[in-house]
């Protein structure tokens, strides 16, 4: 069986207003992916953010690692559309490359915003049969359009393989296009580059929430892998009980849920 290395980047920034309901919504996301275990791969979530610049950031997160180890802090200034992106990616072989561990430390790299459900489990067994070289896979936006050579991956969640992000550290194409829409701006830098040639779309197994009716919208289905734009709690809970998160909840002395 093969065994899949996943590296997931949750998109939150910071709200320099908000801090607490931030924490509150990483140890939900924490609890989502904790009890997900998928067969036959090694799936890390962490939690990315640029340069802290508040007293109760650098308190409270340096906390949050020494607890749990999944925050990664960039050296970049937070900001959306202006080059975030291409910090994460550009960083993570430095970051991650080894000469004690596996070559490649990830066949795999994700981009997912934190109102995306990500099934992994079936995002895991869509992997298998595909390629780990040169590919890029997501939902591709327009929601109409089908065709991924055209437009872009959605920023609900897209993911490359290993040799783009290395290819991502060392090229001058994304160095020198940074700043825009960041979703549309990373497909711009692989078909500048002649890059994930290799592409999956998974198409309707990546959707938006079912209500407000969109064209992006699906039901929910078993052969869900995201479901996007969950902004409130209730949808969140809605979706978990959808799919049956509590299961394998075991019998206890200790608790009653009926």
């Amino acid at each position: 069986m093969y065994t899949h290395y996943i590296y997931i980047k949750k998109d939150l920034t910071f709200d320099n207003q908000h801090m607490q309901p931030l924490i509150k919504r990483r140890h939900f996301l924490r609890i989502v992916y904790g009890t997900q275990s998928p067969a036959g791969a090694k799936v890390d979530v962490k939690f990315v953010f640029c340069n802290l610049t508040k007293e109760d950031q650098k308190v409270l997160v340096a906390l949050e690692i020494m607890r749990y180890d999944d925050i990664i802090i960039l050296n970049c200034t937070e900001n959306m559309n202006q080059g975030k992106t291409y910090a994460y990616f550009s960083s993570l072989p430095e970051m991650l490359n080894s000469t004690e561990g596996p070559s490649p430390p990830y066949h795999y790299v994700m981009k997912a915003d934190d109102d995306t459900y990500l099934r992994l489990d079936n995002l895991v067994k869509s992997l298998r049969p595909l390629p780990r070289e040169d590919l890029y896979y997501g939902c591709v936006v327009p929601c109409r359009s089908m065709n991924p050579f055209v437009h872009f991956m959605s920023g609900m969640g897209y993911l490359v393989s290993w040799d783009i992000v290395e290819w991502i550290r060392v090229s001058e194409i994304p160095k020198n296009h940074m700043v825009g829409p960041e979703d549309r701006v990373f497909a711009d830098w692989l078909r500048e580059g002649s890059r994930g040639r290799n592409r999956h779309m998974a198409k309707w197994e990546m959707y938006d929430y079912p209500e407000p009716r969109s064209v992006c919208t699906h039901e929910l289905w078993p052969n869900t892998i995201a479901v996007h734009l969950l902004k409130k709690q209730e949808k969140w809970i809605e979706t978990l009980k959808y799919f049956n998160v509590t299961q394998n909840l075991k019998p206890s002395k200790l608790y009653h849920i009926p």
